[in-house]
């Protein structure tokens, strides 16, 4: 199994029967993405940022500081969770300050009451 890393970006397929891959952000804990007994990640929708449109209340924006080749929105609002298997490369990291404004959208956007 590849090894994985909280934070990283991927491209990975939705469902397994998916021909297209999605770039995406692992935020599978450290310790789940390392070990051998898990098989699934919890990660992040992109998708490419058309230059003029507006960034959404449930988006954060990752671009070239963070390995990507284009500007991208990440999707807050919902955590695919895919096989392992079903992610094919490591593409880039998502930066710290990114990684700050991610964790603060998920608990905006899912209401997680700390």
């Amino acid at each position: 199994m590849k090894p994985f890393r909280q934070w990283d970006i991927v491209r990975f397929r939705i469902r397994p029967q998916d021909t297209v891959l999605h770039p995406g952000v692992v935020v599978s804990g450290e310790e789940w993405c390392a070990s051998e007994y898990t098989t699934n990640l919890n990660v992040l929708a992109c998708s490419k940022r058309p230059p003029a449109a507006p960034v959404k209340q449930h988006q954060v924006v990752l671009n070239g500081a963070d390995g990507l080749d284009f500007q991208s929105t990440i999707d807050c609002r919902f955590l695919h969770i895919v096989t392992k298997d079903g992610v094919t490369e490591v593409i880039g990291r998502v930066s710290a300050e990114r990684r700050r404004a991610i964790g603060r959208k998920l608990n905006e956007v899912l209401r997680l009451l700390l």
